[in-house]
């Protein structure tokens, strides 16, 4: 076992050498136990039977996995089915951030770039101009509205050509996961080109006998409509939404019966190029720039770079990715990590494959089978081993743990106690009957450990997919029973193993 771990730190020496990010601090005891009961000898009574007994105890219907390691010594210290694949849903992104920062580095930043095929004479292009996505999946209507600022300080007034979109550096998915109802802005379309996450804000307030209703692509700054988008209230009860592609538009129904009295939410977009493309065009004309109407391509003709966008810094998109668990960061990071290697995959699944074969070579994770970068899709499979092992090895070089987000710890009543003597900083992933967390969580005695579970029902996810509910009956209660046992779980680890 030492020889593996050595040669696996080897492996994992250009990751190291990627990252190089400030050591976490660790929490010490408090000087007053806030949680007396979680005195060793006290919990380890109560937790009779260990883990098993916990997981036995809690009642929760379904499958439960989870596995515990020593970060220091590289030990195993509990595994209960660890070998054994669940669905992680968005604890893959913690696969999804090693794999791109040791493809790309820390301080990649993606590049959307304004390019003209001619010259510009007296304030008229005579030439296309072709707004051209670098894969950022952090573009904002505020970072168009600066690019078509910085256009019309460029002098250019008019495009004589035509505007064109290329969206042709990673392939397009018309939604992350199919299985998912179409109006979920969790699961949009992907391509080379993203703007505000591929979400479309929809908002409807009752007007005279009816209702008003608007589809824009607002900032806190701006509030540009969109013509590619468009929305229809249907009298019916069912089903709330529907959608269609019709001639190139993404054309929406929305059930008046729920509506209410107004509101809004973000719809997903399934033509993000065209998206783009009609939010910076009008986005120019309110700077005085004329532009014909978009035209979208997967080929990047040769020109001139007039203006350049920038990303903030690969290790910053990948912290708020962590934070907000965005499905669309995700894939295009991931894709975008996998094309790094001299050849664009043609597929998501061929993406996640890529991701596959390298987590099964640095990392050892040769039981871990995803399907997209986000961990939506349920067909995707890790073992709490695979991603324990993985933790293990890469918190020797401080990569992972300065990223993630603090989870918190919760008293009797389901209250956040944010003087808890447990510090976790973690992972979490939640579907329909779904639910995991992985990452590592310091006792109050200073030590680390690193842990995964993974909790599933497969059986009531299945059934719930015919469901017209966002969230189906009983998910609810089943997620906050998943929850609660994770964290007697993490509490007994900190019990028993760090005591």
């Amino acid at each position: 076992m030492t020889t593996d771990r050595v040669s696996r730190r080897q492996l994992l020496g250009t990751l190291a050498a990627a990252v190089a990010l400030p050591a976490a601090a660790t929490a010490g005891p408090p000087a007053v136990s806030l949680r007396p009961h979680l005195r060793a000898g006290d919990f380890a009574a109560r937790a009779a039977g260990g883990a098993e007994g916990l997981i036995a105890r809690s009642g929760l219907p379904g499958e439960v996995v989870c596995a515990v390691a020593d970060p220091r010594s590289g030990k195993m210290l509990e595994s209960v089915q660890g070998s054994e694949g669940l669905p992680p849903a968005s604890v893959a992104k913690i696969l999804t951030t090693l794999y791109a920062l040791e493809r790309l580095g820390p301080d990649y930043r993606f590049a959307t770039r304004l390019i003209a095929t001619g010259p510009v004479q007296n304030g008229v292009l005579q030439g296309d101009l072709v707004l051209a996505g670098g894969g950022d999946p952090t573009l904002s209507t505020d970072d168009l509205a600066r690019m078509a600022a910085e256009l019309k300080a460029a002098g250019v007034r008019e495009v004589r050509g035509r505007f064109r979109v290329y969206d042709g550096v990673l392939p397009f998915v018309q939604s992350i996961d199919e299985s998912q109802p179409a109006h979920l802005g969790y699961s949009p379309a992907v391509s080379g080109i993203a703007l505000n996450f591929n979400r479309v804000h929809f908002q409807w307030a009752p007007a005279g006998k009816g209702y008003s209703v608007a589809m824009d692509a607002r900032s806190d700054r701006y509030r540009p409509e969109v013509a590619m988008a468009r929305m229809r209230i249907a009298n019916r009860q069912l089903p709330v939404y529907t959608y269609a592609d019709r001639d190139g538009i993404d054309d929406w129904t929305v059930a008046r019966a729920a509506l209410g009295k107004g509101g809004s939410r973000w719809l997903p977009v399934r033509k993000p190029a065209a998206y783009t493309g009609d939010v910076f065009r009008t986005l120019a004309r309110a700077y005085g720039v004329v532009l014909p109407a978009a035209q979208v391509g997967r080929s990047l003709p040769g020109g001139t770079v007039l203006i350049t966008h920038q990303s903030d810094a690969l290790r910053d998109v990948l912290r708020l990715m962590l934070k907000y668990s965005n499905n669309l960061t995700a894939e295009m990071v991931g894709m975008t990590a996998s094309a790094s290697g001299g050849k664009t995959p043609d597929s998501l699944r061929a993406s996640a494959a890529e991701m596959n074969r390298w987590a099964a070579d640095r990392l050892g994770m040769s039981n871990t089978r995803m399907v997209d970068h986000s961990g939506l899709g349920d067909a995707s499979r890790m073992t709490a081993g695979d991603l324990v092992s993985a933790l293990v090895q890469v918190r020797r070089q401080n990569i992972l743990r300065p990223l993630l987000k603090p989870f918190p710890m919760r008293d009797a009543r389901g209250r956040i106690m944010q003087n808890h003597p447990i510090k976790v900083d973690a992972k979490t992933g939640t579907l329909n009957f779904v639910s995991g967390l992985g990452g590592f969580l310091t006792a109050p005695n200073g030590r680390e450990l690193a842990f995964a579970i993974f909790t599933a029902d497969p059986a009531r996810r299945a059934r719930s997919k015919d469901s017209d509910q966002e969230i189906p009956q009983g998910a609810r209660s089943w997620n906050r029973k998943s929850k609660a046992l994770q964290q007697q779980l993490i509490e007994r680890w900190s019990a028993v193993y760090a005591s």
